[in-house]
């Protein structure tokens, strides 16, 4: 639905990974999320932006998930800014990630009231005239990646709170007409992929989603091409609705399929480990239900960190809703997703204190490098922070900690001024080093 933000070791699983390590422990979970995930037959799936797919938020999203839904890349306004006119570029580098990494891609969307182009939504259309720019625009998009896309979100946000439609360019131009028409030609444009309708506020049994139940009723005894449902599950902490369960369960008995496509659970800033917990409580939730439904196809979180969410921006206020903090630091969200999908977690002997290692810069010969310490749950007095090199790196200066190094084993510690990392806080220190050939990031571990 909504734009994301343009503005763990598991190192011994999948080397040279840019991934982040809870203090303390070998592994942030057992497996990779897509891998507990698979092993139930389930989607975990993360929206993303094309032009970050580098660096750590590459990895990870590489790592953790097998599906990608694009954030923005595919919506009309996007691939079609000036009628005619096409920019293919950041949707194509998505489904390219996508199939580099053995990740399923989901597109999202075709016939929607929101980010469509201009020209589009300024002009002056007959009803027939409308209908064929709605089909051209589906067979095209859809006809471009056919057999490359594992399911679309053809139509996005068809009804009202209350249940009664919509009042769109589409309603208003096609009438009901236009969602059979939509799915028709998306079929015709791409037999295997699955066709969805998706929209928000329709997680829990209650108007919006019954009448949706009853669009998907009659479109399945019309003989339409619909294979699933998608619930948005844009939520708050402490709101996940108690009938969510259920709702899933009474579309899987109409013969489609649910996917949870877009979720993250937000909350009033600034975050503190009540809210954590609780929020990780929600998560649990959502994935126990879609885990306990056979037709629920998996869940997609609309982005994995909270640098790229697009809560800040559209509440004022609030944040901190996805399984990873802006540091790429996972969150115990992350942790009750793995929990929900059968995985274990080693707790760690500092609580909810991790360390997160990043590159800031690097040239030829060198780099600057950072080291995050935050705390969620647990606090620190002082604090070591250790890890080994795996391509010959070496520090060469360091501020704000004491580093030593002894061949490839590297330890740092706090400074007499930085030792104390309240909860809810974080330190930070750097450091130059010297490299040649590679600098993978390495696993850090938090004493």
């Amino acid at each position: 639905m909504r734009s994301l933000r343009t503005g763990l070791s598991l190192v011994s699983l999948l080397s040279g990974l840019a991934l982040l390590v809870p203090a303390a422990t070998a592994s942030a979970a057992d497996a990779p999320l897509r891998a507990l995930a698979a092993a139930k037959g389930k989607v975990m799936g993360t929206a993303v932006t094309g032009s970050k797919l580098t660096g750590t938020y590459g990895d990870l999203a590489g790592a953790q998930f097998n599906s990608l839904t694009p954030g923005n890349a595919m919506k009309w306004g996007s691939v079609e800014p000036t009628r005619g006119s096409y920019n293919w570029a950041e949707a194509d580098q998505i489904v390219n990630f996508a199939e580099a990494h053995d990740q399923q891609t989901r597109g999202h969307t075709l016939v929607w009231h929101s980010q469509n182009p201009s020209w589009l939504t300024n002009g002056t259309w007959t009803a027939a005239q409308l209908g064929q720019l709605m089909n051209d625009h589906i067979a095209l998009e859809v006809g471009r990646y056919k057999g490359r896309l594992a399911a679309w979100d053809v139509v996005n946000e068809p009804f009202n709170e209350d249940g009664t439609y919509r009042q769109t360019l589409w309603y208003n131009g096609l009438g009901t007409g236009y969602i059979a028409q939509a799915l028709t030609t998306a079929r015709a444009a791409d037999p295997a992929a699955r066709l969805y309708i998706n929209d928000y506020n329709v997680e829990g049994v209650n108007a919006k989603s019954t009448a949706l139940y009853n669009l998907v009723k009659s479109l399945k005894e019309q003989g339409v091409p619909i294979d699933g449902v998608g619930l948005q599950a844009h939520l708050i902490v402490g709101q996940v609705p108690a009938t969510l369960q259920q709702n899933i369960q009474r579309f899987a008995d109409l013969g489609v399929d649910v996917a949870i496509t877009e979720l993250d659970i937000r909350m009033t800033l600034p975050s503190d480990s009540t809210k954590l917990a609780q929020q990780a409580a929600d998560y649990k939730a959502v994935m126990n239900a879609c885990v306990a439904v056979a037709r629920c196809a998996g869940v997609t979180v609309w982005g994995f960190t909270d640098s790229d969410s697009w809560i800040p921006s559209t509440f004022p206020g609030q944040g901190a809703a996805t399984p990873y903090d802006e540091n790429y630091a996972p969150k115990p969200a992350y942790y009750a997703i793995a929990e929900a999908l059968g995985g274990t977690t080693t707790p760690s002997p500092t609580g909810g204190c991790t360390a997160a290692y990043s590159v800031t810069s690097q040239w030829d010969t060198g780099f600057t490098g950072q080291v995050r310490i935050s705390c969620s749950g647990a606090a620190l007095s002082s604090w070591k922070a250790d890890w080994t090199y795996g391509a010959g790196q070496r520090i060469t200066q360091a501020w704000n900690a004491t580093c030593t190094q002894s061949g490839t084993a590297v330890s740092c510690s706090n400074a007499a001024y930085n030792g104390t990392v309240p909860d809810g806080g974080s330190v930070t220190f750097g450091f130059n080093a010297s490299w040649s050939g590679s600098n993978p990031v390495p696993a850090v571990t938090l004493e």
